[in-house]
């Protein structure tokens, strides 16, 4: 195939012109999708009006997907089933005129994921938002949403660190109280190398578990003070907060000193490494389990960035997630009565 191509001193143009032709379809596509969500919106709203005022039910929306079906025959989408998903995507946003803007930025699949597997308004709108602003193929959206990303952030969001709370950026929804490593394919892992290696082989992935905007710099990152070198697991990037995120990875249960060495780190990044329209560098610490008492009273006084979480080897059931924000809930809530 290559053969084929010229060699000449006008590829860099055919480049800019091919380009432009990928920015149009890429658009195309878009418009398409914009037009077809606005369509299933007005399907649902009419079918929900006439459930309600003119006693629709069952066995007339059959016979209206038979009628579309057969005369529109090139064209999926009319079955009776998908039709009262068109009710509940109506019904479900018809009072969220700030949501208008982004439902015709996602595709229909992932609008029957957000559908079926959420239940709360601020769960919808967390994954809608998501989903629009990154455009995730299908498979991806929906482990997003299977592993309970929502729940695992929303935790992280209550135990951000003073420092973390005062960065520059905003760095909420950006970390997880728990990362799941599921997708490595062990149980347990008894070596941080081990599990760093895992992670590096599943590398797609694991940028997606971090979450969007993450990049890959480096594994076993060395910086050098005084006369030693020291190694640091990961290092990412971190495009929304501008700013490298140093990864620490531990099979173990937290302990306090191991905030020490991962501040030491973060200051040799910051004086060494980070350039100069960079933010200070984020510490992210990854253990097997951790106390959130122990992980409070390290934190209390860090003036470094960091945050503290676990790691999981296979999917947590979204109930205990939910159980766990609301225990976290009830906790801060009766500190919070405490100091008035």
């Amino acid at each position: 195939m290559s053969e084929n191509l010229p060699k000449c001193q006008d590829v860099g143009s055919f480049k800019e012109v091919h380009g432009l032709v990928q920015r149009a379809r890429r658009e195309a596509t878009r418009q398409v999708n914009k037009l077809l969500i606005g369509l299933y919106w007005s399907i649902g709203q009419y079918v929900s009006e006439k459930a309600e005022h003119s006693g629709w039910g069952k066995s007339i929306v059959d016979n209206l997907s038979k009628y579309l079906l057969a005369n529109e025959p090139g064209i999926k989408g009319f079955s009776s089933r998908n039709i009262w998903r068109m009710k509940q995507f109506y019904e479900t946003y018809r009072r969220e005129e700030k949501l208008s803007a982004l439902l015709t930025e996602i595709s229909w699949t992932n609008h029957l994921h957000i559908l079926s597997k959420t239940k709360s308004a601020e769960e919808k709108h967390f994954y809608l938002e998501l989903a629009a602003k990154h455009a995730y193929p299908e498979r991806a959206f929906s482990r997003i949403i299977d592993s309970g990303t929502f729940e695992r952030t929303t935790l992280a969001n209550q135990k951000l660190s003073a420092a973390l709370a005062e960065f520059p950026v905003d760095a909420k929804n950006v970390f997880k109280d728990i990362y799941l490593f599921e997708f490595t394919g062990v149980s347990e892992v008894h070596r941080e190398l081990d599990l760093q290696g895992l992670l590096l082989k599943y590398l797609k992935t694991f940028l997606l578990e971090m979450g969007p905007d993450f990049s890959f710099i480096a594994e076993q990152y060395l910086v050098q003070v005084g006369n030693n070198d020291y190694k640091i697991d990961l290092l990412l990037h971190h495009r929304g907060l501008n700013c490298l995120v140093a990864i620490e990875l531990k099979t173990t249960d937290f302990k306090p000193e191991h905030l020490g060495k991962l501040q030491f780190y973060l200051e040799a990044l910051d004086k060494d490494v980070k350039k100069t329209h960079e933010n200070p560098s984020i510490g992210l610490l990854i253990c097997k389990t951790k106390d959130d008492e122990v992980v409070e009273y390290a934190l209390s006084r860090s003036v470094s960035p960091a945050l503290i979480a676990e790691y999981e080897t296979q999917l947590i059931d979204k109930v205990i997630l939910q159980q766990k924000i609301h225990e976290l809930s009830e906790t801060l809530g009766d500190e919070a009565q405490e100091k008035i």
